[in-house]
């Protein structure tokens, strides 16, 4: 634990998720039952709310908040972020392996969503039997309450309650 790198996640949002208009929104991890006490993890998430207009950013992160905003070029920084994008998007190597990766990505929310539909149908089929044996038993015993048996024998051949099938004879 004592080894573990700080991390950092970061989201760059085009809305405020927030809504509470800051640039940036820093999250640590506290115990929810002593805020004063923060895991020592290092791990930081951050949203980049590129719309914001509460808190200071330096002149290179506003800079980059204009370019996701508008692709405008307003200083050093910008320049190379765009070049670097371009540099990537001209990379033969990297534009294959991020195909592969969504191809990838892809194929497991189609599994998932196939394996989400065997079970839902799997689940739905139990269901539909349980309550075809059930309105079967209901069936069964209005026919033996039909012939006169007692509430106790019917209740002994059909698996019911003897409360469910004076139930079903009270019907």
């Amino acid at each position: 634990y004592d080894e573990l790198s700080p991390t950092y996640i970061i989201f760059f949002c085009l809305f405020d998720f927030f809504q509470d208009s800051q640039r940036i929104y820093t999250f640590k991890k506290r115990c929810l039952e002593n805020m004063n006490i923060e895991l020592a993890d290092e791990a930081v998430i951050m949203f980049l709310n590129t719309l914001g207009t509460k808190g200071d950013v330096s002149p290179d992160i506003q800079s980059l908040f204009d370019y996701i905003n508008s692709n405008t070029i307003t200083s050093n920084f910008t320049r190379e972020v765009a070049d670097t994008i371009v540099e990537i998007k001209n990379d033969k190597k990297v534009r294959d392996a991020y195909m592969t990766y969504e191809m990838r990505m892809k194929d497991l929310r189609d599994e998932a969503h196939a394996e989400g539909k065997a079970e839902g149908r799997a689940e739905g089929k139990a269901e539909g039997l349980a309550e075809g044996k059930a309105k079967e038993k209901t069936a069964t015993a209005k026919r033996l309450l039909s012939m006169g048996l007692s509430v106790e024998d019917i209740a002994k051949a059909t698996s019911l309650s003897v409360e469910q099938v004076e139930a079903i004879k009270a019907e």
